[in-house]
């Protein structure tokens, strides 16, 4: 018997650490904290703790996070009434979000539609992500561009009709409300405090499959992958985006990013593809970059961009750097940081001492290695802000405080009210040429430049090179003539123009 006691012996002692084992990590993780904040500008505490690598509890997180977030995550649906054709051209990243039409690019084939879609069948689908209790929904610029409509579609199949606050296509998010109150929604995390390796998890509508969650982890942060720039609509674009492997497919656009207590620290927006669906790699807007902009489009009506004020190149570019050298005849060396070329009119940054030929290093003691970096610094911040910006000179490490300015060198915030007329309706203009004119048998005409997306032109159809020939009933020659008209005007404008088919088109919109 004894002898048989002393056999058994160790089998219980590992028996009972396990269970205490066991014991301990469901009382770990079983002990969430409660947020009783009811605001969306809430960030969550910056000692948040995350999964271990005890694969049981891992688990349970996932589920909690999962029961949090999904019923937070809405589908959006996007009606437009352009020709498809034309707004295949249009969409930034329409591959990135559903086709209910099922065609997709694949090998980067464009989607060739020759109707109208059904006034009953959206143009395209995304997702969003509730932040506030009474209905404001957060979502991507490009999966709301172009919509004469936008429905939610709630987790619980309950259907709204949204009314869009705001976009910002330089950082691809967007501001939406629905009428409604005591919704599900999520707080902001901390996305500054998320690291490589991390768990996270994906949610979304992925292929017209509502509330699909996937998991996987940070892979990268502040990366960079020229999509806002290479599209051509984002004018100054911020790119710092958090990269995951939790898959994500067209649809995604817009959900929401989370860690495993259910908090968004970033928003879907992109995949890096050769098919245009997922093979491996996701991006999301980082959380405060996002919450920042949803900030101010809801207590200004417009983004508040401070900028530095300088030209620039990433020393961590390799080909950037060769390409420098070759044309200035110059030996500058690779590595981190950003190579200040030249300065724009009212600068802050040449103001503060900054010279041609300094490398910026750090901004407010956060390392710059590259110009994502830089970008999500310094474009998260408002004119009129304060910043330490650290840089090297000839070797020696120096630090000067710059004053951030908008583009036209105020250092104040500004409303919708302050804005100019070609602010206000989203595009400038060029006058045409009396060979031009003649030509084609005008009187009067100007070229549409710089249509910004979501803009009050862009929803009438307006693109680059469209040419305006009239503006309420009164021929326009140049951008005076458009402002003058326009100036102080309230109600209903009406614009005739043509387009590059030689098609002659009269719409309208009310003045913002």
């Amino acid at each position: 018997m004894k002898s048989t006691l002393k056999k058994l012996l160790p089998f219980a002692v590992v028996g009972v650490i396990s269970g205490a084992t066991t014991v301990g990590a469901l009382q770990y993780f079983g002990h969430s904290s409660n947020n009783g904040d009811q605001s969306y500008f809430t960030t969550a505490a910056p000692n948040t703790s995350f999964a271990g690598m005890n694969t049981g509890a891992v688990g349970d997180d996932f589920v909690k996070a999962a029961k949090t977030t999904v019923p937070a995550v809405v589908t959006i649906k996007n009606y437009q009434s352009r020709t498809a054709s034309r707004a295949s051209e249009q969409d930034l990243f329409d591959f990135f979000f559903g086709d209910p039409f099922g065609g997709g690019r694949g090998q980067g084939q464009q989607r060739q539609k020759q109707q109208q879609a059904p006034d009953n069948m959206p143009s395209g689908m995304g997702s969003g992500v509730i932040i506030s209790p009474d209905g404001y929904i957060i979502s991507n610029n490009h999966v709301v561009a172009g919509a004469n409509k936008l429905e939610v579609v709630l987790s619980n199949k309950k259907s709204y009709i949204a009314t869009l606050i705001g976009t910002d296509p330089n950082t691809d998010i967007s501001l939406l409300k629905i009428e409604e109150k005591g919704l599900p929604y999520l707080n902001f995390a901390n996305s500054d405090n998320i690291d490589v390796g991390q768990w996270v998890l994906a949610v979304g509508n992925p292929l017209g499959l509502n509330s699909t969650v996937t998991a996987g982890i940070v892979s990268a942060k502040g990366r960079g992958i020229g999509i806002l720039s290479s599209q051509g609509k984002a004018a100054n674009p911020i790119e710092s985006f958090i990269q995951t492997d939790a898959a994500i497919n067209p649809g995604n656009s817009g959900g929401a990013l989370v860690n495993t207590n259910g908090e968004l620290i970033g928003i879907n927006s992109a995949i890096q593809s050769t098919t245009g669906y997922y093979q491996g790699y996701g991006f999301a807007v980082p959380s405060n970059l996002a919450r920042k902009i949803v900030e101010d489009i809801k207590k200004f009506g417009i983004v508040q961009r401070g900028f530095l004020g300088v030209t620039s190149f990433d020393l961590s570019n390799d080909m950037a750097v060769s390409s420098y050298n070759k044309q200035n005849k110059t030996n500058i060396k690779a590595g981190p940081g950003v190579y200040i070329t030249g300065f724009s009119d009212n600068s802050g940054g040449e103001d503060a001492g900054l010279k041609k030929g300094d490398i910026i290093t750090k901004i407010d003691n956060y390392e710059i290695t590259d110009f994502a970096d830089l970008s999500m610094s310094i474009g998260s911040r408002r004119p009129g802000d304060k910043v330490q910006v650290t840089y090297l000179r000839n070797g020696k490490e120096s630090t000067t405080s710059v004053t951030l300015r908008d583009q036209k060198g105020g250092t104040s915030t500004r409303t919708k009210a302050d804005l100019s007329v070609t602010e206000k309706i989203g595009a400038e203009f060029d006058p045409l040429t009396d060979r031009f004119k003649t030509e084609y048998g005008l009187n009067s005409g100007v070229v549409a430049k710089s249509v910004s997306e979501g803009s009050e032109m862009a929803k009438i159809g307006i693109v680059d090179n469209y040419i305006i020939i009239e503006v309420n009933g009164k021929p326009v020659n140049s951008q005076k003539d458009v402002e003058k008209i326009l100036e102080k005007y309230q109600g209903n404008v009406q614009v005739k123009f043509v387009d590059d088919y030689g098609r002659i088109y009269t719409k309208g919109f009310k003045m913002p």
